[in-house]
């Protein structure tokens, strides 16, 4: 956190002495002005007023101009310490397991958000109060001893008891936490409304936001009487403190004038001291906020994979979440490689595709590896245009770049059919797209910048079969020549990489081309023969017709084409109706 805000301090304490000046500013405004108004209630000659009019306006206009350069000051130091620390946050949080996406927007704006607030509201009006009220007590002294006394005794009690009694009641304040239940509350209204509504769920996921909701209105009320409560105490303090003042010095012999100047002193002093009140308040509000991401900037820094290679390639590495996910995997792929991983449902395609990408941390292991561009699972769609959600990759694209690579991803024809073409409005995360239509949105996004190592993670997965490997052909084909490795669960089309890796419990259990894997006994075999099998049951399903019955297969023939029961070599598959 002082890594980040240390670049901050200068134009911090340039805010604070701007500020400062500004309230010492009205407090001489008050005081030459009290004794104006006094003197000139004896009827002096008009030269013997001047030198307090002359003050009366000097401090008049600095204390607008410094109060200006205060606000831009304090606001440009808070604005940028923000800007640092956002970004600070989001990389603390890459490579940890993942936090609900309500939570996760709280800790990157509402949490950073109260840094500002805290610099604002609470550190900038504490240190201005110490510093007038030591100066108003010192004037105040100079001029009757007895009269600063009683100030100094009032200003304490405004500048310590009454924020004190603020930190005290809201002490169990818990408005952060609140906060983040009720954005975590909310996210799962709106990102899970479709499936809330099948289920008939939504009144129950509605009450539990409305519970949050309400149970932070019922706070925010009692804070709000609180505080009304105690701005109530400190102007009674004021006005009692400032007639103690005014009587201080009339007992001490002060002449009219020399008490009014003392009692509309006190009264400006205790304007800067007051907001100390709604400054603790503030504290304690946002102290959890700033626990919060104090807590995760301390954390140890994720050690992840750097760029620092032409090649990728892993030594002995682990990786572990709640349980192993890689475990001891050495892998080296030369440039220009492609490269497709296949492996059951669990067994570390995707942690293995994250390390390759450097967004997942290793536990064991050194890897090296090229600068790259990945397209996750979880990849996201833009609230914005089709056009803007391209060229987020590629800001500098034109036209006939941006339809090569949606044709690259079998998108063009659909984006022509749109009457705004590439200008067609998708909202959050893609909602107005079908599943394939997202997918391979992001495919184009990802082939737009034509990168020299591209790592796709299920690209084809919503996709028809027959689309799947046509989209699959077409992005082998863009990027023969520069590397790419697919995770896939599909086998079909998997002739047309370099090597084929096969990862089973975390580990790399065979390796090598695709006819060289179907041809012998082993897991990469076993998958191929089930995915034959279930495509034979889903074309016997459709079409009775189609036979297929305790058939065997063929490791010569593509993937799903069972051998005819009088060739044992080839059977074409049964034409659908």
């Amino acid at each position: 956190m002082n890594r980040v805000l240390r670049r901050t301090w200068l134009r911090l304490f340039a805010a604070i002495a701007a500020g400062v000046i500004a309230e010492l500013c009205a407090v001489g405004l008050m005081a030459l002005a009290a004794w104006l108004i006094t003197r000139a209630a004896e009827q002096p000659a008009l030269s013997a007023l001047s030198l307090g009019i002359v003050g009366v306006r000097a401090c008049a206009l600095a204390r607008g101009a410094f109060r200006y350069l205060e606000r831009l000051a304090g606001h440009d130091a808070a604005l940028r310490a923000v800007a640092r620390l956002r970004p600070e946050v989001f990389r603390a949080q890459l490579g940890r397991p993942a936090l609900r996406d309500g939570d996760a927007l709280s800790r990157l704006v509402s949490d950073v958000d109260s840094v500002q607030e805290l610099l604002l509201r609470c550190l900038s009006p504490a240190v201005i109060a110490l510093v007038v009220a030591t100066g108003s007590v010192i004037a105040c002294t100079a001029v009757v001893p007895a009269a600063g006394a009683v100030l100094a005794a009032g200003l304490l009690v405004a500048a310590v008891a009454l924020p004190a009694l603020a930190v005290l009641s809201h002490r169990q304040d818990r408005t952060a936490a609140d906060r983040a239940e009720l954005a975590v509350a909310a996210a799962d209204l709106v990102d899970g409304a479709r499936e809330l509504a099948a289920f008939g769920a939504v009144p129950a996921a509605v009450a539990r936001a409305e519970q949050h909701s309400a149970r932070m209105r019922r706070r925010d009320g009692r804070a709000a009487r609180r505080s009304s409560a105690l701005l109530a105490g400190g102007v009674l303090l004021q006005g009692a403190t400032a007639v103690a003042v005014t009587w201080s010095a009339l007992l001490a012999g002060q002449s009219q004038t020399g008490a009014a100047v003392v009692g509309f002193l006190a009264l400006a002093a205790f304007e800067t001291v007051l907001p100390l009140t709604d400054a603790a308040r503030r504290w304690t509000e946002h102290r959890p906020a700033l626990r919060r991401i104090t807590e995760l900037l301390a954390a140890p820094p994720i050690a992840l994979p750097q760029v620092n290679s032409e090649r990728i390639a892993l030594h002995d590495v682990s990786a572990h979440y709640d349980r192993p996910a890689l475990t001891d995997v050495s892998l080296t792929v030369e440039p220009g490689r492609a490269v497709a991983v296949v492996g059951a449902s669990g067994a570390g395609k995707s942690t293995l595709l994250g390390v390759l990408a450097g967004l997942a941390p290793v536990s064991a292991g050194r890897v090296e590896r090229p600068e790259t561009r990945a397209v996750t699972q979880d990849a996201h769609v833009f609230s914005a245009t089709i056009r803007d959600n391209l060229l987020l990759a590629a800001p500098g694209a034109d036209r006939s770049q941006l339809e090569r690579a949606v044709e690259q991803a079998g998108l063009l024809d659909w984006i022509r059919r749109q009457p705004a073409g590439f200008d067609t409005f998708v909202g959050e995360s893609g909602q107005p797209l079908s599943g394939g239509q997202r997918q391979r949105l992001l495919l184009a996004r990802a082939l737009l910048p034509e990168p020299d190592v591209l790592l796709l993670d299920e690209p084809t997965e919503a996709l028809e079969p027959e689309l799947a490997d046509e989209v699959l052909a077409r992005v082998r084909h863009a990027r023969a020549g520069r590397t790419t490795i697919v995770v896939t669960h599909r086998l079909a089309g998997l002739a047309q990489f370099d090597e084929v890796l096969v990862l089973d419990a975390g580990r790399i259990v065979q390796r090598g081309p695709h006819r060289e894997l179907v041809a012998v006994p082993g897991p990469f075999r076993d998958l191929w023969e089930a995915e034959a099998l279930t495509n034979s049951a889903i074309r016997a399903h459709d079409d009775p017709n189609a036979g297929g019955g305790g058939a065997t297969v063929d490791p010569a023939q593509p993937c799903g084409v069972l051998p005819r029961p009088d060739d044992h070599r080839t059977r074409r598959p049964a034409a659908r109706r």
